[in-house]
């Protein structure tokens, strides 16, 4: 993302790619662009039934099963999001240890533009739902709400409107969730552990000790760590501390550098397998149990007068573009670093404010936050949605102006005129490229010298008689 230098001998930020970071950006982005779309479908899912059937819809939601005698007789909804979630956050474990060791994270120079923009896009929203909120006389207890951006309910909205953006833009989208993701996790693992089980907690690490030995040791096989997992994230949920933490665990402690002769890393090729899982199945499902938002009454009108509500959806759509925006902007003015020339600072702001569609995690966090206050959740949740429509709606907007500017972008980074499999922009330092190119222009060259000769010898025939 962040070549050495530009022409002028600065950094460039939001520069070309490489290659192998591009295809796998294209390839995440891809699994996760589906996943957002039924993501879409499951919360519209989950609003229409419970405000049609909302009986059914919490018979559904309240019912329990699972072994009591593990601690583990859980209601539908607790399922979903301690034991579904668990999976997500496996991914974004895999991800996380893949941009540190092989990513845009392993460069610190690089690292320092999404770190920035993560930390202030996190900060901001907190500040400005804590200064709501005591302006209010509220409770501070959701300032961790609107911290969180949800990258797959971004790629839905990027894939609703059509908006093809240039490469640099997506996997700077994606590394900052990426980082979101780990601070949220520090946030949940922080701030939302109370009372601790130390035996479970102590049988869950040697769980993940075991865990660790087997990978590098080189074990083989879903059927053993399919159920060492499970019990790992039993002991985990049994401790006190959020069950998500375990798949987080496992996933850093995968493989994600490719050894002589390995096409895709360990971790890449496990991350391969589960992320349409993450992406199509568990986040999906968790979204159907979590955003059956009861919408009957005031309850709209209530989310711009409760300053704890309005706290989450300023946070969302001022705090993330603000901290976003406004870290980006300090990377360049204190580093010796200058945004891409084919991008502008308005295309950086667009993609800030879309950073603010916050649904997963900030759901999650709303209900750890006001555990045991079902009304108040429910109307954390009305302004997460609310909140995070007017995000999609905004930069739609400001993202739809530079369209035409886009699509001329990413055709550039999609041509192949030599059909070899590789952009053309990637090339451009291979003579083999060049003497490709010139095979086909000498072709289309003697095409149009025959082409010329034949209109010529047309044209020189005497005129026909009338």
């Amino acid at each position: 993302m962040v070549p050495p230098s530009s022409p002028s001998g600065r950094r460039t930020l939001l520069g070309r790619l490489s290659l192998p970071e591009r295809n796998y950006v294209a390839e995440a982005l891809r699994t996760e662009t589906v996943g957002g779309v039924i993501l879409l479908v499951a919360a519209v899912t989950a609003l229409i039934w419970a405000n049609t059937f909302g009986a059914a819809y919490t018979s559904v939601s309240d019912f329990h099963f699972g072994p009591e005698a593990l601690g583990l007789h859980l209601s539908v909804s607790h399922w979903a999001a301690d034991g579904l979630l668990a999976v997500f956050f496996f991914v974004a474990g895999v991800e996380l240890k893949r941009e540190l060791v092989a990513g845009e994270l392993r460069d610190p120079r690089a690292a320092a533009l999404p770190v920035a923009a993560a930390l202030c896009g996190m900060a901001v929203p907190a500040v400005v739902y804590t200064v709501t909120t005591v302006l209010g006389d509220g409770s501070l207890a959701g300032w961790a709400v609107p911290t969180a951006t949800d990258i797959a309910f971004a790629l839905a909205v990027l894939a609703v409107i059509g908006t093809s953006l240039p490469a640099a833009l997506r996997a700077f989208l994606l590394t900052l969730a990426v980082v979101d993701d780990l601070f949220a996790i520090l946030i949940i693992a922080v701030f939302f552990t109370e009372d601790i089980d130390l035996l479970a907690l102590g049988g869950a690490f040697l769980g993940l000790a075991v865990f660790y030995v087997l990978l590098r040791t080189g074990v083989r096989g879903w059927y053993v760590y399919v159920p060492l997992a499970l019990v790992i994230w039993a002991l985990m949920y049994n401790s006190g501390v959020h069950a998500t933490i375990a798949g987080v665990a496992m996933g850093l402690m995968l493989r994600c550098t490719r050894r002589e002769g390995e096409t895709h890393s360990p971790g890449e090729h496990i991350e391969h397998l589960v992320r349409p899982l993450s992406a199509g199945v568990a986040v999906p499902l968790f979204a159907l149990f979590s955003a059956g938002v009861t919408l009957k009454g005031d309850a709209l009108a209530g989310v711009f007068t409760r300053p704890e509500t309005l706290g989450v959806v300023l946070g969302l759509v001022v705090g993330k573009t603000v901290g976003i925006f406004g870290g980006t902007w300090l990377v360049t003015r204190f580093s010796r670093a200058e945004l891409n020339k084919d991008l502008a600072w308005a295309d950086v702001f667009a993609v800030a404010t879309l950073a603010g569609i916050g649904f997963t995690v900030s759901l999650l966090i709303g209900e750890l936050a006001f555990a045991g206050d079902d009304d108040m959740i429910n109307e954390v949740k009305a302004a997460v949605l609310i909140g995070s429509l007017i995000a999609a709606v905004l930069s739609g907007v400001l993202l739809k102006l530079r369209v035409r500017r886009y699509r001329a972008l990413y055709e550039a980074e999609e041509l192949d005129a030599d059909a070899s499999g590789v952009p053309d922009v990637y090339e451009q330092d291979d003579p083999e490229y060049h003497l490709r190119m010139a095979a086909i222009h000498e072709r289309k060259a003697a095409e149009h010298r025959r082409l010329a000769e034949r209109a010529g010898a047309t044209s020189s025939k005497p005129d026909s008689p009338a």
